[in-house]
This record gives structure tokens, C-alpha cells and sequence, in this order.
């Protein structure tokens, strides 16, 4: 049996009765955030080793080592670890009190186009973060320890230091886990009629340079990562043109179709 989708709500409620609804919903978002980021607290030296092992791997065998240069440095580190981790366990359910909230005020079509996106969003975000943590960060990391040695008689080590090892590695899951998201973009956007296939097919060019561009300053400055993420950005929107045109030829057997069954049932003038 179809999923059917109830249209749009026929009641008004009272704008103070849509304040408190979303106070309700924001609530059970924060505790739900809340709970997550305790349990990840607990298990903080767990998910911290866990982000610890692309820099591992780039090290020699036994040379692995980080260090902090502040006292309370490892503690602040480990409450952000929690609050990062809290935040893609409680991501569901923010996102299920989100779309509750909205969910009534839009038409059964529009929420049948929205839904798929809802979907995609932290698959698309997840991909991207791993591609970051098993791909671009270990070989990264490999490539900025190799400007270890000697220079003028002065031995160069890597130190890297806990605080700024974390902003890097959230620096690098954020921007691949984001820039992913370019196919949802691309698609709302073509489904609420802003832009076409057609413009978008005709502006690649630009599109390309952009992308290059992007990665060229959301990720650190070495040259593998920029074209590691610049290259999955191409295909993303290279996917994004093929879907384009797939809707749209369904959009149109579905206006054919719709044009004869209207033509069929004598509604039509003669």
C-alpha cells in the first residue's frame, strides 16, 4: 500500500500555541542533546583514541605522541569531543522534532519532495566525513609530517599539540561532511524552480572553478586533500545533473498522463 501524506492541516492554530509547540520541540532537542553529549563524555578517551588514529597511522611504528601545553588543554578537548560526538548521536531526533514542527504547515507534494532530502542529508554528511577521517586525514597527515628533518643544523619534530590536532580533524570532517551536501542544495533549488537543469548544465564551467576554489580554502593547504574533496564535488554535481533530468522527464510522463486521463474522462471542452 502507497504511503499517502495528509495535505496541509485546516486548522489555525493561535501563534501562542505554535510558540509553545516549538518550545516543546526545542526541548526535547536540547535534552536529547543533552543525554547524548553525557554518554559521549563518558566514553570520551574511547571516541578521542578513535579520532587519534588517522595521526597514529601517518607516524613511524612507536612515535605516535601529542601533546598540551595548557593544563586544563586535554579537558576542554575532551568536553568538545563529547559535544561533537552528543550532537551526531542527537542529530535523529533533532532533526524527527524539526520535521514534526514544519511538517503540518506544508502540502502533501511538498512534503513528499522534502522527505527523500531529509533522508539523504546525513547519509550524504556521513560519506563525507568518512571519506575525511579514512581517506584525505591519513594521507594529509602523512604529507605534513614529512617536513620533519633538519634545517641550518636544526632538527624540525613534529609536536602537534591536542587542541589544535582536534580543530583540524573537526575542520576536515565539517568541511567534507558539508560540502556533500551540495547535491540537496542543487536539487530544492530545482524543485522549487529557482534554477533549472539546463542553467546548471550551461554554467559547469564555472561550477568547476568554483569547486576548486572551495577546496582550496576549506581544507588545510596541501594539494592531496584540495583534489580529494574537489573530485567527489564534481561527481556530486555531476550526480545532481543526472537526477535533475531524470525528475524532469518523470515530471513530464506524469503531466502526459495526467493530460490524457483528463482528456479521456470528457472533462475537457470538446
Amino acid at each position: 500500500m502507497a504511503l499517502k501524506l495528509s495535505d496541509i492541516d485546516e486548522t489555525q492554530a493561535p501563534l501562542i500555541d505554535h510558540l509553545i509547540e516549538l518550545r516543546g520541540r526545542l526541548l526535547r532537542c536540547v535534552i536529547a542533546l543533552g543525554l547524548a553529549f553525557a554518554i559521549s563524555l563518558y566514553f570520551a578517551d574511547d571516541i578521542l583514541g578513535f579520532l587519534l588514529q588517522p595521526l597514529k597511522a601517518a607516524f613511524p611504528e612507536g612515535k605516535a605522541q601529542l601533546i598540551f601545553t595548557k593544563l586544563y588543554e586535554v579537558f576542554f578537548v575532551e568536553l568538545k569531543v563529547a559535544l561533537f560526538a552528543g550532537f551526531f548521536i542527537s542529530f535523529p531526533i533533532i532533526a524527527n522534532q524539526l520535521w514534526a514542527f514544519i511538517a503540518p504547515g506544508l502540502y502533501a507534494k511538498e512534503k513528499k519532495a522534502f522527505l527523500p532530502f531529509l533522508v539523504a542529508t546525513p547519509i550524504l554528511f556521513t560519506l563525507g566525513a568518512a571519506l575525511a577521517y579514512y581517506v584525505v586525514m591519513p594521507t594529509a597527515f602523512e604529507w605534513f609530517l614529512g617536513f620533519q628533518g633538519e634545517a641550518g643544523g636544526v632538527t624540525i619534530e613534529a609536536l602537534p599539540a591536542a587542541n589544535d590536532y582536534l580543530g583540524l580533524v573537526m575542520q576536515f570532517i565539517l568541511a567534507f561532511g558539508i560540502s556533500f551536501l551540495m547535491p540537496v542544495l542543487l536539487i530544492l533549488l530545482n524543485q522549487a524552480g529557482i534554477v533549472s537543469r539546463k542553467q546548471m548544465a550551461g554554467a559547469r564551467r564555472y561550477v568547476i572553478v568554483g569547486i576548486v576554489i572551495l577546496a582550496a580554502i576549506i581544507t588545510p593547504p596541501d594539494p592531496g586533500s584540495q583534489i580529494l574533496l574537489a573530485i567527489p564535488l564534481l561527481l556530486l554535481f555531476e550526480g545532481s545533473l543526472l537526477f535533475m533530468r531524470i525528475t524532469e522527464r518523470r515530471r513530464i510522463t506524469d503531466d502526459a498522463i495526467a493530460a490524457d486521463s483528463t482528456d479521456g474522462d470528457g472533462s475537457t471542452e470538446p
